[in-house]
């Protein structure tokens, strides 16, 4: 079996794996669904996960640690991850392939050639490692996710690919699943695809921070690609299939081989060869880096720590975005969050969407909830989203804690964030008509909304009375619509001398009222009528309210919604409204 067919087995095989997860990071019961399925192995496996992370934090969770077991494999065998594992990378390969079939050999040699913008990966890498690991003044940010290839596929697959795929059949989830902000995720998916029309694997040679750091471990490896004579017949056949741009004709490029053994397959006169000792033809093992440009990426690394924050994110304080619960405190959240999307794949309401451009760019496509969309709000009975975290940016909590029962009885339950009633925009508050949705839907108990009732004379509700008979009122004045006042919220107002008497509106035609009422109506007693609203007003128990957003999601008020909630009052924060 030829070593370019096993590679490819490996690619396709980590590929479908990788589909797999995705597929199964599905809330449920069903044997394709989340069941103890290691759905974040690729993570877990990318070393500039656990460097990055081990880096902000000082801290790193156990999971990342099989990035152990990559370094080592690195060490020994060289860039094996970018060219047999990755699934990102067994992407560009192949759309990279597409684009390169009808070219000729002269062609196909120039698009594969090395360049020097290949230095651009490297400086991203220090750029992100240095933000990561030096504050200016208190606070790191952890930002390999945006680039970091792993993170990427994932948040791509999960934002855009199978909600696209799935769209129309629905197998994976009850609905169509959408998320605000994936477009700006599916235009970098897209863009990184289709730059290897232009050339072969553009991402993993110019832009990709985990293929960096795999060719800088890669160029100590033990076993390497290269000659095994210094003198070939420089048919150039290597330079036209090589993945890397790492000129296996000449001086080799040693941390820019992929080892996708296109040279090894393709030379005629069998001189290229895996094995222990150093290319005949020679090497370059180093990245062309210079000193400007290490420091100006480090000066980057370190000005991305003050500037970013500076925009519209979490240094603004009006904009602190509403996290899912169990989410570390804001500061430590950044550190640890990778973009990775698993947290908005899992969850079954679809309210935990990845962060646009507008909530910071250290913000940017961190998970937020979005209680506006979905099929509702987060509900009390799931903490899938801790569960499934490769970094625990959001730490699994059991229900008993997030409920607050149990032995959390003193702590109280886990608060998201708090809703507020926008009093401008609130039907009874605002316009006068009766809804009482909010309330009604508030999953807490005892209810986090309470409501004051309240009469209100209605446009037109004065009228004057034109005759009695039995419980029918007919009155002067514009003519109603019929029903218009049954629906069990209005009111007839009788003032008298005797004073006032309420009664409820059963029926109305256009000029009559019909009331609820056992009493006998005297016509002659009559001075005035007026049809009243009762309204009930929603107002917030800020103590019991824990920021689930049910009641955002269930209000009927179109484009933004009457009630809104914050992370004011949640509980990874010592800031505290009530």
């Amino acid at each position: 079996m030829k070593i370019i067919f096993t590679r490819r087995i490996s690619q396709i095989f980590f590929f479908c794996l990788f589909i797999w997860f995705c597929i199964v990071s599905t809330f449920g019961i069903e044997w394709w669904q989340l069941r103890g399925w290691p759905v974040n192995l690729l993570l877990q496996l990318d070393p500039l996960v656990a460097i990055g992370t081990l880096l902000s934090t000082h801290t790193i969770y156990k999971g990342l640690l099989w990035a152990l077991l990559t370094i080592v494999l690195t060490i020994i065998l060289g860039r094996f991850f970018c060219g047999w594992i990755c699934p990102f990378g067994a992407m560009h390969q192949f759309v990279g392939w597409l684009g390169s079939r009808r070219r000729g050999l002269k062609e196909r040699i120039a698009s594969n050639r090395y360049r020097k913008a290949a230095i651009i990966k490297y400086l991203v890498l220090i750029g992100f490692l240095v933000a990561a690991a030096i504050p200016l003044t208190e606070e790191t940010i952890l930002l390999t996710g945006l680039l970091d290839p792993i993170p990427l596929i994932h948040r791509s697959f999960n934002v855009i690919v199978l909600p696209i795929a799935d769209r129309f059949p629905n197998l994976l989830s009850v609905g169509p699943r959408l998320y605000e902000g994936a477009f700006l995720v599916g235009a970098v998916f897209i863009a990184a695809l289709f730059m290897n029309l232009l050339i072969p694997r553009f991402y993993c040679r110019f832009i990709c921070p985990t293929g960096a750091l795999l060719g800088l471990i890669g160029k100590y490896s033990i076993w390497r690609i290269g000659k095994r004579e210094a003198k070939c017949s420089n048919c150039m056949q290597c330079e036209k299939a090589c993945e890397g741009g790492c000129e296996p004709s000449g001086e080799i490029r040693i941390n820019e081989c992929v080892l996708c053994f296109n040279c090894y397959d393709q030379c005629k006169d069998s001189s290229m060869k895996y094995q222990l000792h150093e290319s005949m033809g020679g090497e370059r093992s180093n990245p062309d880096l210079t000193r400007r440009g290490l420091i100006i990426s480090s000066l980057s690394g370190l000005l991305a720590v003050e500037l970013l924050p500076l925009s519209t994110g979490t240094a603004a304080g009006d904009s602190n975005p509403v996290r899912p619960p169990g989410s570390l405190p804001e500061p430590d959240f950044i550190n640890r969050c990778i973009r990775c999307g698993q947290c908005m794949r899992i969850c079954p309401t679809n309210i935990v969407v990845p962060s646009g451009i507008f909530g910071g760019f250290e913000n940017l496509w961190t998970p937020v909830l979005n209680f506006t969309d979905g099929t509702s709000g987060c509900q009390l009975n799931c903490t899938a989203c801790g569960h499934i975290c490769p970094t625990s940016a959001i730490r699994p909590i059991s229900l008993a804690e997030k409920l607050g029962s149990d032995e959390f009885s003193q702590k109280g339950p886990v608060r998201i964030g708090s809703a507020y009633v926008d009093r401008t925009r609130c039907l009874p508050w605002a316009m006068n008509r009766p809804c009482i949705v909010c309330q009604e839907n508030c999953p807490v108990t005892p209810k986090a909304i309470y409501v004051t009732e309240k009469y209100e004379t209605v446009r037109e509700g004065a009228r004057e009375a034109v005759s009695l008979q039995g419980n029918e009122i007919r009155v002067a004045g514009s003519p109603m619509g019929k029903g218009q006042y049954a629906t069990g919220d209005y009111y007839i107002a009788v003032l008298s001398s005797e004073g006032r008497s309420l009664y409820r509106i059963s029926s109305n035609s256009e000029d009559a009222i019909t009331v609820n009422t056992s009493d006998t109506l005297n016509p002659e007693g009559i001075d005035r009528l007026e049809i009243l609203v009762c309204l009930h007003q929603p107002n917030i128990d800020l103590k019991r309210c824990i920021g689930c957003g049910t009641c955002v999601h269930e209000c009927p008020v179109g484009g933004s919604r009457a009630i809104r909630v914050t992370p004011d009052n949640e509980s990874r924060s010592m800031k505290k409204v009530a």
